[in-house]
């Protein structure tokens, strides 16, 4: 996993929605914050000045780029191409970028308050500049996984993609359910895992690709990233190990992303270009296409030579920054 993962999976701030929270005015006074300069085209990698100065403890955003498409919503997850620096003292590094490894989706419970506030009623299309003192971001604690301290200051630029709701699923025409020797898969409410029932003979041995739901959308390609939902099943024990939609009724669903042809596991690196958006797809793997070179994934409960069974809904592409 890409260190941009870490940074926007760890919700260290009591604000739950992007969007969602109360609104409040940037800082009018001429702090340093407010002195970060950003230049540069819509989806492509910003120049960002950061002052040789010591940041202010005050929130500082704005919008860079005015986009014309609709305001992010309260709950759902925005896709993003992001780069985020760290300001200590009058120094600033990079600390990672989305620009040319594939744009990130920013889940609604992120919690980042600054961010929050900065991303409130903001439109698609936009760029985003938000300075975060500790305060606003990850507060007196840090966050050591991405070697941020409680004193740093983070400075976020965000151009906004596209926005994905929680139960985001296919959209297409149903064409199977698979089934005979390969597993069999129900279509239940949009919003609700699919489940998957393994028949009683052996796995396939090389990769099976199935098409159960055809989308009408764009193909996906390597380097693309794409915006999915998924279940996955070990065929050998017949169970879920892993899932994007809720595994209960106190759990919520939530779509994610990834780049096709690198980090995500062979199987759908191989099985998934050329599918459509609006497709569900399910993909029986083989232990070599799978976690088998690796020894498997105990912490799933997956043994090297198990097969794998995913069924996958994708639910957007967003082609490379380049």
């Amino acid at each position: 996993m890409r260190r941009i993962a870490a940074i926007l999976l760890v919700p260290l701030v009591a604000c739950a929605a992007l969007a969602g929270c109360g609104s409040s005015s940037p800082s009018s006074s001429s702090t340093a914050n407010s002195a970060v300069k950003v230049t540069g085209t819509f989806n492509k990698t910003p120049k960002v000045v950061i002052p040789h100065e010591t940041p202010s403890s005050n929130l500082a955003y704005s919008t860079t780029i005015k986009g014309t498409g609709a305001k992010l919503v309260a709950g759902d997850s925005t896709l993003a191409n992001v780069t985020i620096y760290k300001w200590s003292g009058t120094k600033s590094s990079l600390l990672d970028s989305t620009y040319s490894t594939g744009a990130q989706l920013i889940p609604s419970d992120l919690g980042l308050q600054g961010l929050t506030t900065a991303l409130k009623n903001a439109t698609l299309g936009s760029r985003i500049v938000a300075v975060l003192p500790p305060k606003y971001a990850y507060g007196t604690g840090g966050n050591s996984e991405i070697g941020v301290t409680g004193k740093d200051t983070l400075v976020w630029v965000l151009d906004l993609l596209q926005q994905f709701a929680p139960d985001a699923a296919a959209t297409g025409t149903r064409v199977s359910q698979g089934g005979g020797k390969l597993p069999t898969v129900s279509f239940p409410l949009i919003g609700d895992a699919p489940t998957v029932a393994i028949p009683k003979n052996s796995p396939p041995s090389k990769l099976s690709v199935t098409t159960l739901i055809k989308g009408s959308g764009p193909k996906i390609a390597l380097g693309d990233t794409v915006v999915a939902q998924y279940v996955g099943v070990n065929w050998r024990t017949g169970k879920v190990f892993s899932q994007s939609w809720a595994s209960s009724e106190e759990s919520q669903s939530q779509p994610f992303s990834f780049q096709l042809g690198g980090q995500v596991i062979t199987g759908w690196n191989d099985g998934l270009p050329g599918t459509t958006v609006g497709s569900r797809v399910m993909l029986v793997i083989p232990p070599s296409l799978g976690y088998g070179p690796e020894g498997g994934e105990s912490s799933a409960g997956i043994k090297m030579n198990d097969t794998l069974v995913f069924v996958i809904d994708i639910v957007g592409v967003q082609a490379p920054s380049s």
